[in-house]
């Protein structure tokens, strides 16, 4: 994991907006138009140079790719593995469902409504072996012409991959889960092996209470996320911890989220699993609270908090000095060496989606940088 002992460093959960002509490109393979490979591919090397010089200008120190070649952080496995050819999956979120009119609001998103989730319905193994390689060497070939701390990919979690592809194959949920996680490690290996570190989205942690879980008590639930952890660490065994983090995410959509799981409930869990660095919501209106869990719960030695210090649904962009006070007080509680500044969640977490306007994306990354540099010089 990339550290610095003399500053904040700054960093975001992953999904960039994704450019108008790539995303008329994805919206036609999703809908099953014939698209033409080299085309596609020159599309997202493009937009994956521009994405990273857009960050490196905002200022951000720990760079990605932006999820350019994905059409979403979770269902993309889709398209890499073999296994998911079964019906689609439906899914009733317990906030928004009390809430009819914004039921539909949120789940007409141009990208959300595009979404494909076809149930596994046969042995999954890997099915597209230079894809991740692809995505590696995109974001090498960028990352040569601007500065940046380090970079980093991210990947989705067996568990989040269990949450949007129903199992009608296999035996049991456990075996289910397991046979994700072999699956997964090669891309996982395959981005470790590049030199990045490999971000793991676990949404499974947190919204999975309330989509994936909803029928349990709390005790079940945790129960049930345990084995979401188990499964990771099994996939990530061969990877060194300090090249691992992980975003525990309620959701990135607006909604109530009033019925999500406290962070105090789950956060031991949360612990177990192997990445050093944490990476969560801390800025929006229901988890901005929640950095006070940390007055009681101490932060494992060798780990680091990776807190939203930007909202990911919103185009207010945040005031510095604000910025700078939600990242002091984690520095406080945790240790100024053991806080990195990010936001809540991804500005493209599906293809199409454009709650937050391109350009206020990267003016709210700008402002991130100045905050951290701020609270540079009330803490070093």
């Amino acid at each position: 994991m990339q550290r610095s002992r003399d500053r904040f460093l700054t960093t975001h959960t992953g999904s960039l907006p994704r450019p108008d002509d790539l995303i008329r490109i994805m919206y036609a393979k999703e809908e099953g138009v014939p698209v033409e490979p080299t085309a596609l591919s020159e599309h997202i090397k493009a937009a994956v140079a521009d994405v990273v010089k857009k960050q490196a200008d905002a200022g951000v120190d720990l760079i990605n790719d932006g999820e350019m070649s994905k059409p979403s952080y979770a269902t993309y496995v889709k398209d890499r593995l073999n296994g998911f050819g079964g019906t689609g999956n439906t899914f009733v979120y317990q906030d928004v469902h009390e809430f009819p009119a914004l039921e539909k609001k949120v789940f007409g998103d141009p990208g959300r409504s595009r979404r494909k989730t076809p149930a596994c319905n046969a042995p999954i193994s890997v099915r597209d072996a230079q894809a991740p390689l692809d995505d590696i060497a995109n974001l090498k070939d960028a990352l040569k012409s601007v500065p940046h701390v380090g970079g980093f990919m991210s990947a989705a979690s067996p568990g989040v991959v269990s949450l949007f592809f129903r199992n009608d194959h296999y035996k049991d949920f456990e075996t289910y889960i397991y046979a994700i996680a072999d699956a997964m490690k090669y891309e996982y290996e395959a981005v470790a092996k590049a030199g990045f570190v490999l971000q793991i989205d676990c949404p499974d942690l947190g919204m999975g209470r309330h989509i994936q879980y909803a029928d349990l008590d709390l005790t079940g639930f945790r129960k049930r996320a345990q084995l979401h952890v188990e499964a990771l660490n099994h996939a990530v065994a061969n990877i060194p911890a300090e090249q691992l983090r992980m975003h525990l995410c309620w959701g990135n959509y607006e909604g109530p989220h009033h019925f999500d799981v406290p962070l105090a409930d789950i956060i031991d869990v949360v612990f177990k699993a192997k990445p050093v660095a944490i990476s969560l919501e801390a800025a929006n209106p229901r988890h901005a609270h929640e950095w006070a869990v940390f007055e009681t719960v101490k932060l494992p030695d060798g780990k680091v908090l990776i807190p939203g210090v930007l909202e990911s649904k919103s185009n207010f962009i945040e005031h510095p000095e604000l910025i700078a006070q939600r990242i002091g007080r984690y520095a406080k509680l945790v240790g100024r060496e053991n806080v990195i500044a990010g936001s809540d969640c991804g500005y493209g977490t599906w293809v199409g989606q454009a709650a937050v306007d391109p350009q206020v994306v990267f003016a709210k990354l700008a402002a991130m940088a100045e905050g951290a540099r701020i609270a540079t010089k009330q803490f070093w």
